[in-house]
């Protein structure tokens, strides 16, 4: 197997890579391969000079006969691929966001096992751990914090009491207030 022909400029930016020695490794072994095999150098000869494998040769020599220089340049992509899609993190987000008590369950806050068992019951995921739950609220930035302001009531005049507590009174005088100090 050999490198498909190679023009004056491509066999000079082989040249340039190899020569600089600067950079990622990979593309400068991976350029030194494409190179040789330009040279008319056997598989087996290239294997050896190089210190890896004859599949190894071949492999490099096909992506480049194929992809052209931009299979001298790795592509690295660190970890393990997302589980979940975009529409279903967008869901899982958005029943975080809400309350229990807006999908009929009996609980004022969500905890991981309980939303992640009604995630599952709901269908929005196969399945789901407590962990990876906890993982991908605090990518989307979905905190359990509880905020502190006015809970909800049962009292029916719950909404006009908030209303007039929360009215602010108006600023003192030093008339209305003759303990504050002048």
């Amino acid at each position: 197997m050999q490198v498909r022909e190679i023009d004056g400029d491509e066999g000079r930016r082989l040249l340039r890579i190899v020569r600089r020695g600067t950079g990622s490794v990979v593309t400068w072994r991976r350029a030194q391969t494409v190179l040789l095999s330009a040279q008319r150098m056997p598989v087996a000869k290239i294997a050896e000079v190089t210190f890896t494998s004859a599949d190894r040769v071949r492999d490099v020599i096909h992506n480049f006969n194929t992809d052209g220089f931009e299979a001298l340049y790795p592509k690295y992509r660190g970890g393990r691929p997302r589980t979940f899609t975009l529409p279903e993190r967008r869901e899982i987000k958005k029943i975080a966001k809400s309350k229990p008590v807006e999908h009929g369950l009996p609980f004022s806050t969500w905890s991981l096992a309980k939303l992640a068992d009604f995630l599952v019951a709901e269908g929005v995921v196969d399945d789901i751990s407590h962990e990876g739950l906890r993982v991908l609220l605090r990518e989307e930035g979905v905190s359990f914090q509880r905020v502190k302001t006015w809970k909800t009531s049962r009292d029916p005049d719950y909404a006009t009491k908030c209303r007039r507590t929360s009215e602010r009174a108006p600023p003192r005088t030093d008339e209305s207030a003759p303990f504050l100090m002048r």
